[in-house]
């Protein structure tokens, strides 16, 4: 060990970390609105208790022919006296279809599936709300009656443009603000999506009408009360992001 190195840890106590990598580094003008977000609507939520229960949030998202294992997946129990495992690179398969999905705090309100090849544009998307709002409808009368029930979704393109806007306003349906680059805030990201690919990860699927079903079931057998606890986790996410100046935030 080098002098340098000998001082370093020591005498000042540091040690070498590896950089996090994240989605996007966000400027202080990001970070500030972030924050702003974040405190708002956790003080939305502390002070109305029928706040959560009343958003629907979504987003889309692919899911793959084959997606391999991670690492932890594929591990294998061996004896002591036994080699390592081995095993050949796997990539994910071309093969693959676009979800939409939507869910509110006791579970899956809307999902579909995009034609092969097509991607999420703005008219596209504005007719995926007329079905959606459909399903909201159905799955809650009183809410839909009431129109008690908040959209949430991310800033894309296609989410933000004036024909899905003018949309939404013609029939009043409020939204609530997203902060940019933010899926650590977005529950579809940080815990519909992940859940939902870890459990794919593995299988192999020979077309897109394959992928589907097996995709709609894991959706469906997700317990109604994970997603109660990801709507909590929502809700100390946003804590967090106020705590940490508009950083990103870690799982909680």
């Amino acid at each position: 060990m080098s002098s340098w190195d000998a001082i370093l840890t020591d005498d000042l106590h540091m040690k070498r970390a590896c950089a996090k990598f994240l989605p996007r580094l966000l400027t202080d003008d990001q970070r500030e609105q972030r924050q702003t977000i974040a405190r708002d609507l956790f003080e939305l939520s502390c002070e109305d208790v029928q706040f959560l229960k009343s958003i629907v949030t979504g987003d889309e998202s692919w899911v793959y022919g084959y997606d391999p294992e991670t690492k932890q997946q594929s591990s294998q129990w061996k004896g002591l006296t036994f080699p390592r495992p081995k095993k050949g690179r796997q990539v994910r398969r071309k093969l693959k279809v676009m979800l939409l999905a939507f869910v509110d705090s006791e579970g899956i309100v809307h999902h579909e599936y995009a034609l092969d090849g097509q991607k999420i544009n703005k008219e596209i998307y504005v007719e995926f709300f007329r079905r959606l709002r459909g399903s909201v409808r159905r799955k809650d009368p009183e809410k839909w009656r009431d129109g008690d029930w908040i959209l949430h979704h991310d800033n894309t393109p296609a989410h933000t443009s004036h024909l899905v806007q003018q949309f939404l306003a013609k029939y009043g349906s409020a939204q609530l603000q997203q902060p940019t680059y933010s899926p650590d805030l977005a529950p579809c990201d940080f815990s519909l999506f992940p859940r939902l690919k870890k459990v794919l990860k593995g299988h192999r699927f020979e077309a897109t009408e394959d992928i589907k079903p097996n995709s709609t079931k894991t959706q469906l057998d997700i317990p109604k009360e994970e997603f109660a606890k990801c709507f909590q986790q929502w809700q100390k996410r946003w804590s967090n992001c106020v705590a940490a100046e508009g950083n990103c935030v870690e799982d909680s």
